[in-house]
């Protein structure tokens, strides 16, 4: 396993967490209101960006734990 992916990946995950949770997470209780159209594809926008980045983040703790570590240099 090389540690220092595996940290880069979890700070990735962190950053989109930060970023993008937020909004792609439901509401309790759901909207009071019917959303409109550009709301809809806002929320769809938000929704295909946290996937695609989620993928990269699983895609780089793979190769973390399959990788073996970088010897550190003198």
């Amino acid at each position: 396993m090389d540690p220092q992916r595996m940290r880069d990946a979890y700070q990735k995950l962190q950053a989109l967490d930060d970023r993008l949770t937020h909004r792609v997470r439901p509401r309790p209780g759901g909207p009071l209101t019917r959303p409109n159209p550009e709301q809809i594809e806002q929320s769809l926008r938000d929704l295909a960006t946290y996937t695609v980045e989620l993928k990269e983040v699983i895609e780089e703790l793979f190769q973390a734990i399959a990788g073996k570590p970088k010897p550190e240099s003198p």
